[in-house]
């Protein structure tokens, strides 16, 4: 057991899987990860994740494109090359809609997929981190982490009462894909 890092739960159903966090939690055993492959509506809740961050970097490189935005128009428009066009002042606020918006747009799309390649490790080159590589087919996978829980056989008992259909002890933290 000293060179066991995680034990793996599979399930095939998200239901049953659903029950065998109930019936862990209710036993005060600490869940490392569940892994699933497709998104499951209340796990989070389930498993006391907090709500992600990334709004607020969406919003922050809004912000930056729109400041961006309006102080390149501002500065070619009114304050280096001023234009009378059409008898209409330099610093017609309607016209800085467009471009202004269209940066804010850009800013945050692209600032929220680059945060989100940041958070996830997502680097061109780096193999995925998967715990087993059968939760990204039609496996749901609860991890434990096997060092802080120190009740294997325990832990072993609950995951067969709540439908798990094998149990593994994994030594490694990640599979690679090589």
């Amino acid at each position: 057991m000293s060179n066991t890092k995680y034990i793996l739960g599979h399930f095939e159903d998200p239901d049953v899987m659903m029950h065998g966090i109930e019936k862990l939690q209710e036993n005060n055993i600490k869940i490392y990860d569940v892994y699933t492959p497709m998104p499951i509506h209340g796990i989070e809740d389930k498993l006391g994740i907090k709500r992600s961050r990334l709004p607020i970097a969406a919003f922050c490189f809004g912000t930056t494109g729109l400041l961006l935005g309006f102080s390149m128009i501002y500065y070619m428009l009114v304050y280096d090359w001023p234009m009378n066009i059409g008898g209409k002042p330099p610093f017609a606020m309607p016209d800085f809609v467009p471009v202004c918006f269209e940066l804010t747009i850009l800013f945050a799309s692209y600032g929220m997929m680059f945060t989100f390649f940041y958070a996830n490790h997502f680097f061109p080159g780096r193999a995925p981190r998967v715990m087993d590589l059968r939760a990204t087919n039609d496996r749901f996978v609860i991890a434990i982490d096997a060092k802080t829980n120190p009740y294997p056989d325990k832990i072993n008992s609950l995951l067969n009462e709540a439908g798990a259909i094998e149990i593994l002890h994994n030594e490694r933290k990640y599979v690679s894909y090589e």
